[in-house]
């Protein structure tokens, strides 16, 4: 049975090494992704950790770009998918965007775009690649 889910915006070094952790155990140990393209953007972007039952489990973010509100890097560990985490995650990082956040939008992994879909956001543009990923970009209708 699936534990609490929680989900807290986190500004503490030790909360953000928790999220870097699980950064690095999917994008860089499951998917491959290369380090370097993992880590860009950290300074400037407003990180995200899940948990549940007090467990580090799901990590995101999202920053202010040059065409928008960009959410990322939505990660959540093997051993909690199908619990809940994703959409928590997506849930808190929506409400947590600013009042004027009129355009909002992601890339999303081949994976992903169905749970971004409960979120009204809708696939614009073809399939591209993105770190070796399939992704589609989307954007909050």
């Amino acid at each position: 049975m699936p534990g609490k889910v929680e989900v807290n915006k986190v500004t503490d070094p030790a909360d953000l090494e928790k999220v870097f952790a699980i950064r690095q155990e999917v994008f860089v140990g499951e998917q491959n992704c290369p380090p370097e393209l993992e880590w860009e953007h950290e300074e400037e972007s407003n990180h995200f950790l899940a948990t549940v039952d007090g467990i580090p489990a799901g990590a995101s973010r999202w920053r202010k770009t040059d065409k928008g509100y960009k959410l990322e890097r939505f990660a959540v560990l093997k051993k909690f998918r199908g619990n809940g985490v994703g959409q928590a995650l997506v849930k808190t990082v929506l409400d947590d965007l600013p009042k004027d956040a009129d355009y909002v939008y992601l890339h999303a992994q081949i994976d992903a775009v169905t749970l971004y879909e409960r979120f009204n956001f809708v696939k614009t543009g073809p399939e591209f690649e993105e770190a070796g990923i399939r992704h589609y970009k989307m954007v909050k209708g």
